[in-house]
């Protein structure tokens, strides 16, 4: 893993392949590699050069707070560093910096990818949000298997969890990362104001993009998802049933033959 000074804090990177750069961003609380197991292959066996990096929060930082508008900075600096411009993807939290780089940023971004986004507030986010911020600033610990099976209700599809083996798995997965304290820059993350109503602002996207939205997300519903597409002039939508938020690892396949076929223009 390489590291780079960028807007005034080191952020780690992962680069792999050639061609045409692919910025991966991810979701709030989660390392850049979780894109590792799926898009990544994907896209550098479609012929591009990709890059996964921790974000502000996830790389070590000085900060008590992150705004977005830090982590917006942190992935422009970071597209410069590696030089301009690059296809830029993002899930979540990540697509929220996806899109207002693309909007801050035009130079750096040739297309914009958003998964599970939304341009105004949802009251779901906002409460799992809060409630997480809360439990630590109470040193609140749940029991591991217990907050597994929390964040796997509200983050997966009924579907994959109607299957034993399925659940198993994920819950598996959801406990081993409830194991490990949070740390101090994923709080901070947490503290991002997801407030404002940010959608007659993207009217002024100019880039190519496409936002995909996850049929049974709970925290960033199809509707948020369909709200930013039609307020981005010319943006595509395409929704993928049976997963939830976290669709790009509940249904690689099919949210990887999406993204590549939107990036190669088919």
């Amino acid at each position: 893993m390489s590291t780079a000074l960028v807007n005034g804090i080191q952020l780690s990177y992962e680069e792999s392949g050639t061609g045409p750069l692919v910025l991966l961003i991810a979701g709030s609380g989660n390392p850049g590699r979780v894109w590792r197991t799926y898009q990544v292959p994907a896209l550098v066996g479609a012929g591009f050069r990709v890059v996964t990096f921790d974000n502000r929060g996830i790389s070590p930082h000085g900060d008590s707070t992150v705004a977005l508008e830090d982590l917006v900075a942190d992935s422009a600096a970071l597209i410069e560093h590696l030089g301009a411009p690059a296809h830029v993807v993002g899930t979540s939290l990540g697509a929220m910096v996806a899109q207002e780089l693309a909007l801050a940023h035009p130079n750096l971004v040739d297309h914009a990818v958003m998964l599970a986004t939304a341009g105004r507030p949802h009251p779901m986010l906002l409460a799992v949000k809060a409630g997480q911020a809360a439990l630590h600033d109470d040193d609140i610990r749940l029991p591991a298997r217990y907050q597994a099976a929390v964040e796997a209700a509200l983050h997966l599809s009924p579907r994959t969890l109607a299957d034993p083996d399925d659940a198993e798995q994920w819950l598996d997965t959801f406990e081993f990362a409830a194991s490990a304290p949070m740390t101090a820059g994923v709080r901070a993350q947490l503290g991002i104001d997801h407030s404002r109503d940010r959608l007659a602002e993207y009217g002024r996207i100019t880039k190519p993009s496409l936002i995909i939205g996850f049929a049974d997300d709970q925290l960033a519903p199809p509707m948020y998802c369909r709200e930013v597409a039609a307020a981005i002039p010319g943006a595509r939508y395409v929704e993928v049933a049976g997963c939830g938020h976290l669709g790009h690892l509940e249904r690689p396949e099919e949210v990887d033959r999406v993204l590549i076929d939107f990036l190669t223009g088919r």
